[in-house]
């Protein structure tokens, strides 16, 4: 007797069904390309001798529509995404152009980031001129949307991840951080806005340019959060003095008509926003959805938080925490998992 198939078997055999009979290609199988920290999955397979790429979005957790709609978007603006070839909104199943294999962050080397930052930066200009879709206007940043994005930290690193309470004095210092962090990002231009823009969402293309992937959750909000996301990548370090460089270039061709130092402030409480959010996802990735490999991730981002929040006064306290409470429990927890296994 054949053991059930698991769910993600499941949805990879309706998937190369739906190919099959609902749509113009044939596909004999598929191979695995990725997963990624959402729930969609990415395949691979060959027709004709050209390359396609089938997805799987769970439309009990994956907008497909949306994706479909920002993509559009994007494309009308010049941006390259891939091209959707065939879609099912009501299983979630879509097919695309392949892009290859060439993610930005594997070709990053001490050489090439020179030439490669710069000119994923300048995408961002003409990702922040798109505001709506064919669906209507993007979904704003704003204050509550800001609020959940900061309560991720309590609720999932330190409360499920950590289990460790705050007193009454650290909560009333990580209230009142989240909320200048987030007043700083609301007095900030609006613009559209990526939302992911880091380098493994990015792809180099045969002619060397850009190609943008991964734009479903597109937003409009801060100017600065998608060159945030870009320079100060959870996967990514660079020196400080080359990241301030890419972005000093980056205000002086694009937005010179605000102050530097006022830019710059932006660039370092977006970039504070975003940390503090992403800290909380990699713990929820781990306990929620069973993805224990961002755990790792988690170092790289509290130390961004300690290294920014140490270069302004009113962010002094909040740097000590998280220097001294939080992130040596989370090395002791990776060295604990790291031992068991």
């Amino acid at each position: 007797m054949k053991s059930p198939l698991s769910f993600k078997q499941l949805r990879k055999q309706q998937l190369h069904s739906w190919i099959n009979h609902n749509t113009e290609f044939e596909c004999e199988s598929l191979d695995i390309v990725s997963g990624d920290a959402g729930f969609r999955r990415y395949y691979r397979f060959v027709q004709g001798g050209k390359s396609i790429i089938a997805v799987d979005a769970p439309p009990k957790s994956e907008d497909t529509s949306q994706y479909i709609a920002v993509g559009q978007s994007y494309r009308e603006k010049g941006l390259k995404v891939p091209e959707i070839y065939a879609y099912d909104l009501e299983q979630g199943f879509y097919l695309q152009q392949d892009f290859g294999n060439r993610l930005f962050s594997e070709c990053l080397t001490v050489d090439s980031c020179d030439e490669l930052y710069p000119k994923a930066l300048a995408n961002i200009p003409v990702i922040q001129n798109c505001l709506s879709t064919a669906k209507g206007p993007l979904p704003a940043h704003d204050e509550a949307f800001i609020d959940r994005e900061l309560g991720l930290f309590n609720d999932w690193l330190l409360d499920k991840y950590l289990q460790f309470s705050v007193t009454e004095t650290e909560a009333k210092m990580l209230a009142k951080v989240f909320g200048d962090v987030k007043k700083v990002c609301l007095m900030q231009p609006s613009v559209g806005m990526h939302r992911d823009y880091h380098s493994r969402n990015l792809m180099l293309l045969e002619d060397d340019e850009i190609g943008v992937i991964d734009f479903q959750d597109a937003v409009v909000g801060p100017i600065t959060y998608d060159a945030v996301s870009l320079l100060r990548d959870s996967y990514q370090d660079w020196p400080k003095v080359k990241v301030q460089q890419w972005l000093k270039n980056w205000h002086a061709e694009y937005y010179s008509q605000y102050p530097w130092a006022e830019f710059k402030m932006w660039f370092d409480c977006a970039g504070m926003q975003r940390q503090i959010k992403i800290a909380g996802i990699f713990a929820r990735l781990c306990i929620r959805d069973n993805k224990p490999s961002f755990l790792a991730d988690i170092p790289h981002t509290l130390n961004y938080l300690i290294d920014v929040a140490s270069q302004y006064p009113d962010y002094l306290e909040f740097a000590c925490f998280v220097r001294e409470r939080v992130l040596p429990n989370v090395l002791q927890n990776l060295k604990l998992k790291k031992h068991e296994a």
